[in-house]
């Protein structure tokens, strides 16, 4: 089943009588990335070292890099389009969770049947655990290749904990959803015009609600979003528990910045709120250490090492969060896949293969560290990173990889949104989810754990 977005999309290519573009010796790349900009250093890395390296390798063949300076959910939006119509990229940057509707849609093929017998023998696949590489696979063919995983935490800005007379901030670590709440009341009172937390929530955030936001709450309350049948929970005591702590943090308490959930850039606004000091606490994933926050960056924090820290983001209570666990993670993927439409599968693979390849990503680690799919890449001299990789790898799941996922997420994204604009309440809100979701999946693969 398609998205109400995909289907727009296609509905709209359809319409344009667009011309297939002539590929000849250029082969071209685009992802979410401008120069000085969003991802500047990824767009650094594919201009400075893949597109020189690749073109000494291949006499008369130019890389092509397309930059794309919009939202996660506009490049989707983009790629529907384009692939609906036959156009796009040779190589396109592709978030994992986007293929199977994509698939769905035929709009993708497997890589071996773009990229020719090659695939298989690749190197690289003896490097990229089955977990990893289930992130661009589905249902047992590889579409593309991760990059890399990432996992979330909570960021801390310890000279504001400092300054409101909280003890050992660079030690703080909450142990539950209370004692985050009181740690945000204390710098609320100590800095009124401030909103300490920020737990990401709404649609316009997209699927970063998703992650940031609504997983983060929902692990912690004891379940995940499917059952252990594979059911899709659309009522329980845990999506209610959510909503209230999402009500209390940005209607209630307004220790949160409502309005930020709720406009187009209210992500970067609130990546602003965190450099600037007005917020100190902000739920989100690694990305923001090795991207937004580093040195020469939009959201560049100074002396971020000396004042930015990180924590766990507690279970509800010890012992109540997903599996049992005290603290929660989840992990997602991003990475490339092939356009089923380029005239050179074979270049184009082998374009994805280099950027995939140890050389490469040593090469990018240099520039932009991160934990990487493969296994023979380490993340070169940053503590921030291992550490947290080190403390969150075991307790880290990841999102069911379904076709009807993306639009279950919108809606919980909605219900979330519903709640912090105050449209409804905790319950009225799970209840809309609820009958969004029966009519998406069927009744059938539902399940209600307060009727049960």
């Amino acid at each position: 089943m398609l998205t109400r977005m995909i289907r727009a999309t296609i509905a709209l290519g359809m319409l344009m009588a667009l011309a297939l573009p002539a590929f000849g010796q250029t082969v071209s790349i685009t992802a979410r990335m401008i120069e000085g900009g969003v991802n500047d250093l990824q767009y650094q890395w594919l201009n400075d070292y893949v597109k020189p390296e690749f073109e000494a390798a291949h006499e008369g063949v130019t890389v092509e890099i397309i930059q794309f300076g919009g939202s996660d959910e506009a490049l989707k939006e983009q790629h529907a389009l384009d692939l609906s119509v036959g156009a796009g990229a040779d190589v396109l940057g592709f978030d994992g969770f986007w293929i199977p509707e994509f698939v769905e849609g035929e709009m993708l093929q497997p890589l071996s049947e773009v990229g020719g017998p090659s695939v298989a023998e690749w190197e690289g696949w003896e490097h990229i655990p089955d977990g990893l590489e289930a992130l661009t696979s589905f249902e047992g063919e590889r579409y593309g290749i991760a990059l890399g995983t990432d996992y979330r935490m909570i960021y801390v800005r310890t000279d504001l904990l400092e300054a409101a007379g909280i003890e050992n901030p660079v030690d703080w670590q909450p142990t539950s959803w209370e004692e985050l709440l009181d740690t945000a009341r204390t710098l609320k009172e100590a800095d009124p015009e401030s909103y300490p937390l920020q737990i990401n929530a709404g649609t316009a955030m997209g699927e970063a609600t998703t992650m940031q936001g609504y997983y983060m709450l929902l692990l912690g309350t004891g379940h995940f979003l499917l059952d252990d049948q594979g059911r899709w929970i659309v009522s329980s005591q845990g999506i209610l528990d959510s909503l209230e702590l999402y009500q209390t943090i940005y209607v209630e308490e307004e220790l949160g910045d409502a309005r930020l959930q709720l406009v187009q850039d209210g992500r970067n606004q609130s990546f602003a709120n965190f450099r600037d000091g007005v917020t100190a606490l902000l739920v989100e994933g690694d990305y923001f250490y090795r991207g937004p926050t580093a040195p020469g960056q939009e959201f560049e924090v100074a002396n971020r090492d000396e004042i930015m820290d990180w924590a766990m983001m507690p279970a509800q209570e010890p012992g109540a969060g997903f599996n049992g666990q005290d603290f929660v993670t989840i992990s997602g993927g991003t990475g490339f896949v092939l356009n089923p439409n380029t005239e050179n599968g074979e270049l184009a693979w082998e374009l994805l293969a280099f950027l995939n390849s140890q050389e490469a990503l040593m090469a990018s680690q240099e520039i932009q560290p991160r934990i990487r799919a493969r296994d023979d890449v380490p993340v070169p001299g940053v503590e921030f990173l291992t550490e947290t990789a080190d403390a969150l790898g075991a307790l880290t799941t990841a999102r069911p990889n379904m076709t009807v996922y993306p639009e279950v997420s919108f809606e919980a994204q909605l219900m979330t949104e519903r709640v912090v604009s105050g449209e409804m309440s905790p319950q009225e809100a799970m209840d809309a989810y609820a009958q969004a979701v029966t009519e998406l999946a069927g009744e059938e693969n539902v399940v209600d754990l307060l009727g049960e």
